[in-house]
């Protein structure tokens, strides 16, 4: 066991670290040119007033399919996760602050791949009799390679998203639904979480995109307005070390190797690659996840749904992630915090002493503002329903191709799979599990960027027919 978790572990190593790093930040930075900077369009009016327009928590009903704000939802509540609290805290833990500046950058390159895959899977989706609308990477796929070679890729990227996702992905965000939870409440037995979290979420991703529409339509709005206002609470209290939070990621950005050690080369290449990853994963820009929910759109042409969707990387990336990355800068690295006074000579000994990991940081820099049980209860609600919303949208995702491979018929076993492995996430803990997801996670991406970058021309022209 030891040794396929070693090469499991190597085999991410290399895929995020160099081969998905490069492949993602030039297929953002391919779409960017080819688009003629299509992220300008996130704050045109014409389609700023179709964004704000669909704005309802209380969307009508449509006979096939859901509204773009919907789609918003559904996405959105998928991107933001655990990744927002612990990626992040991981990536600055790792990388610095710094990172945080690098994950930037990938998030406004994101956009351009993100408004690629929404106008694709616009462009491909289909219509059944019923008026069930199935859309997604293997649709276009599919478009792009009609032959053996296409079918290989399609069914590649299906097993991949209902093994990661779907299953596996699910155990994930549940086990840190229960880690939590149990750390604020320690009566709250993880058997009991993991029960109550699957026979929740099985009763409404059973009910297919349009019950998950309903849910996430109002709980993203909630979960994210009461995320922000916590964060306000921590920064009003830090006001005063908020310039300094600035200049630590911006200074850190470029010389990473003054807080965490070693020469420029290794430090620059930790810091950039921290932040590319994590901030990749936590998007999922170019991940073949999101087309899923932005097929459902009802919307007068794809351009309208691929700008809509890069307000899913904004929200995630600008808005949540960034509010993580604020607090925990300015509690942890400025001021008078813990480490406020490291070096590269210091900063591994001072984070052992400290007691700091990726999993408790947030919960610590709440902490220190307003008392450890307020700390740890406030990071566990908000974890719950970044958490809760992406088991949801996770769920949706995997069921599409689920149908894809196995027909309709076979949809009830697929959901009562996933409630047991939400269920198991509550209860197990296994770095081989963790590790396996990440690696399904990161093989989705070579399958759906193959099929954009074939169909670069399609997305091209849904800029030129906007105008």
């Amino acid at each position: 066991m030891e040794k396929l978790l070693s090469l499991v572990q190597t085999v991410n190593s290399y895929l995020s670290d160099y081969v998905l790093m490069i492949l993602l930040v030039g297929t953002g930075i391919y779409f960017t040119v080819r688009t003629k900077l299509i992220q300008r369009h996130l704050f045109y009016r014409k389609d700023l007033k179709k964004v704000i327009g669909e704005v309802t928590l209380n969307g009508k009903r449509h006979d096939s399919g859901i509204s773009s704000f919907q789609a918003l939802c559904a996405a959105v509540a998928a991107q933001v996760g655990t990744g927002n609290i612990v990626g992040a805290s991981g990536a600055i833990l790792a990388g610095g602050p710094g990172a945080i500046f690098w994950m930037w950058i990938v998030a406004v390159l994101g956009m351009s791949t993100i408004y690629a895959e929404a106008v694709l899977a616009q462009e491909t989706r289909i219509k059944l009799p019923d008026g069930e609308i199935l859309g997604g990477p293997v649709y276009y796929i599919k478009r792009a390679f009609p032959n053996l070679f296409g079918t290989c890729l399609a069914v590649f990227f299906a097993c991949a998203v209902i093994v990661s996702l779907g299953f596996i992905g699910n155990m994930v965000q549940a086990n840190s639904i229960g880690e939590t939870l149990h750390t604020a409440v320690p009566l709250l037995n993880e058997k009991l979480i993991g029960v109550i979290i699957a026979l929740l979420a099985f009763a409404i991703f059973a009910g297919g995109i349009k019950r998950i529409a309903v849910v996430t339509e109002k709980m993203v709005p909630f979960m994210a307005l009461l995320y922000i206002i916590g964060g306000f609470v921590i920064l009003a209290c830090r006001i005063q070390y908020i310039p300094e939070t600035f200049a630590c990621i911006f200074k850190y950005a470029f010389n990473p190797e003054a807080l965490i050690g070693g020469g420029l080369g290794y430090a620059l290449k930790t810091a950039v690659s921290q932040g590319v990853k994590r901030g990749l994963f936590s998007n999922e820009a170019g991940m073949g996840s999101t087309p899923h929910a932005h097929a459902q759109a009802n919307v007068e042409k794809p351009h309208d749904q691929g700008v809509v969707a890069m307000w899913g990387v904004l929200i995630d990336t600008f808005v949540v992630l960034t509010m993580t990355a604020l607090v925990v800068i300015s509690t942890i690295y400025a001021g008078d915090g813990p480490l406020a006074n490291a070096t590269g000579s210091n900063y591994s000994e001072l984070l052992a002493s400290v007691g700091l990991q990726k999993t408790n940081l947030v919960q610590i820099a709440f902490s220190g503002i307003i008392g450890k049980f307020g700390g740890n209860l406030f990071v566990a609600v908000c974890l719950f329903f970044f958490a809760f919303s992406t088991i949801l949208g996770w769920a949706f995702f995997g069921k599409v191709n689920f149908q894809y491979l196995f027909g309709k018929k076979s949809l009830m076993v697929y959901y009562l799979m996933v409630a047991l492995f939400i269920f198991m996430g509550c209860t197990l803990k296994n770095d081989l599990v963790w590790e396996l997801q990440d690696m399904f996670n990161q093989m989705m991406v070579l399958p759906n960027v193959i099929g954009l970058l074939a169909l670069s021309s399609i997305v091209v022209k849904a800029v030129e027919v906007r105008k």
